[in-house]
């Protein structure tokens, strides 16, 4: 698929209500957070971001990611709806978003956490790069790392 066709882009009035209504699979909904819920973190937070996942002319996905220090970030949403999911767009936003969040000279490290069960994840982020780290504080998510080469 032509990476050209997937970009991010900022949520606002006119796709916040179709990016909350995008569609999983019953099997991934207790994997992930709502984007209901995560458009509503970001709103409080400064310095959440969240980005539409758009390929051509359709909204296809979500992603959120947050500052943990000048040198960390860590994306903690990423979905792709379940109508376009098999189809090399998760990849081509995991793209996406490195190259945008490694536009900031600071940046060194970016983390991703997934459900250990989440077989799809685990593949998708390790041909990226990203090494695990083991399960997070709580114990409930796998933490993997990728270094930024600079």
């Amino acid at each position: 698929m032509n990476a050209s066709l997937v970009s991010l882009l900022p949520v606002t009035r006119d796709n916040y209500e179709a990016i909350c209504d995008l569609p999983l699979s019953e099997a991934q909904k207790p994997m992930l957070a709502s984007n209901t819920w995560s458009l509503l973190e970001a709103a409080y937070n400064p310095g959440y971001q969240v980005r539409a996942i758009q390929a051509g002319t359709d909204l296809v996905g979500f992603m959120m990611w947050v500052p943990q220090s000048a040198q960390r970030v860590s994306i903690w949403r990423f979905m792709i709806a379940l109508p376009h999911q098999g189809r090399g767009l998760g990849s081509l936003a995991l793209q996406a978003a490195i190259r945008e969040i490694a536009a900031d000279p600071a940046v060194r490290e970016l983390e991703i956490c997934y459900h250990p069960d989440n077989e799809g994840s685990r593949r998708l982020y390790a041909r990226h790069g990203f090494v695990e780290q083991g399960l997070d504080e709580e114990g409930e998510d796998m933490l993997a790392l990728l270094q930024l080469v600079r």
